[in-house]
């Protein structure tokens, strides 16, 4: 799980510089992109994850105490606050799609002249890779612990077994951190500079 990580951290790692070198390139235009998304619904979502963390961290403490009823009640916490997660962020991107936000021949955001209106298309091609391999990791976990669950319930993990909780854990603790760094990169950067 450990090399895993270190893959997807070298992944997102990528995708993280190449949004810090056209930030950097376009910096007026990406902070009236950024200032076009809802920092309640981002800010939101970061609550929500923490929470899936508290909760997938309790899963893993009753995993190593045994606690079979446990296990399954704060997996099943963690998949709600994740679908909570995905639904909110499924909001967001119909209000994007709406506004005409979509990358493409019918995207337009109000406020930039148009030989502008292509380096906005980029940072909205960042937010939608970045937020989408992300909702994409959250499925993943999601159908992760859906298995773990059916498993708990069947009473497999016990205090000497409950490597499958703890690895998963792991996976979920990196979605979450991967969010860490997404929600200040994309939604507060146009806030902070007068976007």
């Amino acid at each position: 799980m450990w090399i895993f990580l270190i893959t997807e951290i070298m992944f997102f790692g990528g995708m993280f510089l190449a949004y810090t070198i056209y930030r950097g390139a376009y910096p007026e235009v990406f902070a009236v992109a950024s200032s076009s998304i809802k920092i309640f619904l981002g800010a939101a979502n970061t609550v929500v994850l923490l929470g899936s963390s508290l909760t997938m961290v309790l899963a893993v403490r009753a995993a190593q105490l045994g606690q079979q009823k446990a296990i399954v009640f704060f997996l099943i916490l963690t998949l709600l606050l994740g679908g909570v997660f995905l639904g909110v962020k499924a909001v967001e991107w119909k209000e994007k799609f709406d506004e005409h936000h979509i990358p493409g021949p019918t995207f337009h955001l109000e406020g930039l002249p148009d030989d502008q209106q292509g380096h906005a298309q980029l940072f909205f091609t960042l937010y939608f890779a970045m937020t989408g391999l992300h909702a994409l990791h959250m499925i993943i976990g999601a159908g992760i612990l859906i298995t773990l669950i059916f498993q708990a319930n069947r009473g497999k993990f016990t205090a000497d077994y409950m490597t499958p909780v703890d690895v998963a854990g792991l996976y979920w603790h990196f979605v979450d951190i991967v969010w860490i760094f997404l929600f200040p990169l994309l939604y507060l950067i146009g806030h902070t500079h007068g976007g």
